[in-house]
């Protein structure tokens, strides 16, 4: 039996204004080990494609499988992942109401990126004082500003 202890991850997107340039941001840890990831767009993009960057590039930065436990505060990327996914994925990346998914880029994306681990996820509520959730909304504000200084040349 494996001792190796599951990696916990918290995720965070932000946008401002949404839609516009966004921020993604990712707090690993496993034991004592911790890495934080950030990244954003300074173009036009939303809240909820920054929400399903988090968890993509979080689990993309991991070298072999691993326990994943994935703490979001978004209802959208939990329950799109854990509840919707399937029927989208078997009706054609198309809703029940028979349109397009939104971001079926990312969700395929982060499909794949599942596949690669063994998760399970989490959702917590959003600004409430949770430690990792916090570092994870600093992280994505981070990522925001720093696409947007880039993009500006600063």
């Amino acid at each position: 039996m494996s001792t190796t202890l599951p990696v916990v991850i918290h995720t965070d997107g932000a946008c401002i204004p949404n839609p516009g340039p966004g921020g993604w941001g990712a707090l690993l840890q496993q034991g004592s080990h911790e890495l934080e990831l950030c990244g954003g767009e300074a173009g036009e993009t939303t809240n909820n494609r920054m929400e399903l960057m988090a968890p993509i590039r979080a689990l993309d930065a991991l070298k072999r499988r691993s326990v994943v436990h994935i703490h979001t505060d978004s209802t959208y990327v939990r329950n799109g992942i854990t509840k919707w996914v399937l029927s989208w994925s078997g009706n054609g990346w198309r809703t029940s109401a028979k349109q397009p998914v939104k971001n079926v880029d990312l969700w395929q994306e982060l499909v794949a990126a599942c596949e690669r681990h063994d998760v399970e996820w989490h959702w917590i509520k959003g600004h409430a004082g949770h430690e990792g959730n916090e570092r994870a909304d600093r992280l994505a504000a981070r990522g925001l500003t720093e696409a947007v200084d880039a993009a500006r040349g600063a």
